[in-house]
């Protein structure tokens, strides 16, 4: 609302294009939002925007100087878990724990401490605190059976915990927990699951032609003389009906000498 009215749709069919892109295009997203900080770099929904986009495309020093400056705009905590996730992107994973013991987090609302949670969690494992990480999820929030937008990715984050500290049961068990949460698919917890029950999936898409290809291949490779011979005692051993009256039952002996003979035949 701050720009000449031509400026403002400008900048916001940019911002647009980053929100639409930021998922699957993260580089496309980052420029749009680029060009849009360009036109209004004093607006802070622009900073924010710009921030996400460079957070995406894993830019965290780009992406923390922005988050820095919208909060300056703005005044606002929000930004605060992001911030010190990009401060482990950057890897400073001490700075990001302590962020996580600021005065800002107690400002944040319950889906912002739980972010903030997650965050901490990741800074214990990035120092190889495996133990530490999975104390720091432990909260009400994850012992709750009531299911909340962030409810899936907490529970995922803590059955990984466990799954890397070697506490294979109760991984499983949460990630059948997050499982159940996770009504939008945004984790691959049944995946897991299927890992760690040994479970392999066939891939549909194998071409079959190829499978066909290669045992064509396979005959193509075969010695020319073996299949001869082969043929030949396939032959000698041709079964007959007895019900006919041309049926001339051939002796094994007999049989064993024509082969012979065709050998010897051959090697002359």
């Amino acid at each position: 609302m701050s720009l000449p009215k031509g400026l403002a749709e400008e900048v916001s069919k940019n911002l647009v294009m980053v929100a639409r892109l930021i998922d699957e295009e993260p580089e496309q997203a980052y420029a749009y939002s680029r060009i849009a900080l360009r036109l209004a770099s004093r607006v802070a929904a622009v900073r924010e925007a710009a921030g996400f986009a460079a957070y995406a495309t894993q830019k965290y020093s780009e992406a923390l100087a922005e988050f820095r400056a919208a909060k300056r705009m703005t005044g606002s905590v929000e930004l605060w878990p992001v911030m010190a996730d990009c401060e482990r992107g950057l890897g400073r994973p001490e700075r990001a724990l302590a962020m996580a013991g600021e005065p800002e987090v107690q400002k944040l609302d319950k889906a912002g401490q739980v972010e903030m949670r997650l965050v901490a969690a990741g800074a214990r494992r990035d120092q190889g605190q495996l133990e530490a990480a999975i104390v720091t999820l432990q909260s009400p929030e994850l012992a709750s059976n009531s299911v909340q937008p962030w409810t899936a990715r907490l529970r995922y984050a803590y059955a990984d915990a466990l799954l890397a500290a070697g506490r294979e049961d109760e991984a499983r068990e949460w990630f059948g927990k997050t499982l159940e949460a996770d009504k939008d698919g945004a984790t691959d917890a049944s995946d897991r699951l299927a890992e760690l029950d040994g479970v392999e999936f066939v891939d549909a898409s194998i071409d079959l032609s190829d499978v066909a290809d290669d045992e064509d291949d396979d005959e193509d490779d075969e010695d020319p003389a073996e299949i001869a011979a082969a043929e030949r005692a396939s032959d000698v051993a041709e079964y007959y009906d007895e019900d006919d009256e041309e049926y001339e039952p051939l002796e094994q002996s007999e049989a064993g000498a024509d082969v012979e003979g065709d050998a010897e035949g051959d090697k002359a």
